[in-house]
């Protein structure tokens, strides 16, 4: 899949990604990056908004799994369970979301075991990034449903 791809699925499928102004930046095997601008983000303080910062992360990690389900003919469907965000400084500007597995074999266990008993659950991180610094950290739980990528 293409960053273009994935940007028009996201803006198509998740409209909140659109209303952020969401772009995807790469894409590869190992991670995801999207990034968004401040403007529509912003809070009463004009910096990020808690609950964009947070979007944008969770948007990365499910597109990581998403792609990698899609690269390896999977159809899914694809749920966060459970998360915790921190926030380390005010996000001042143009931001980005990197995500990737919490584990590098932990990917042959969830697709495994998604075949075996068509449910699985992955763990997936991201980091917040502005001006070169990281302001936030991610960590996700997703379950996968065999089936339905709908």
């Amino acid at each position: 899949m293409l960053p273009l791809e994935l940007e028009q699925y996201l803006h198509a499928h998740i409209p909140l990604s659109r209303a952020m102004a969401v772009r995807v930046l790469s894409i590869s095997e190992s991670a995801v990056v999207l990034q968004a601008p401040l403007a529509p983000n912003t809070n009463h303080r004009e910096t990020v908004f808690g609950g964009s910062a947070g979007a944008l992360a969770i948007l990365a990690a499910w597109s990581l799994v998403h792609v990698r389900l899609q690269a390896a003919g999977t159809a899914a469907r694809l749920v966060l369970q459970r998360n915790t965000m921190e926030y380390q400084r005010p996000i001042l500007g143009e931001f980005t979301a990197r995500a990737a597995l919490a584990s590098a074999p932990q990917w042959l266990r969830f697709s495994t075991t998604l075949a075996r008993r068509r449910k699985a659950r992955i763990i997936v991180a991201a980091l917040l990034e502005h001006g070169g610094q990281v302001v936030g950290s991610f960590r996700g739980e997703f379950v996968a449903l065999a089936g339905s990528d709908a």
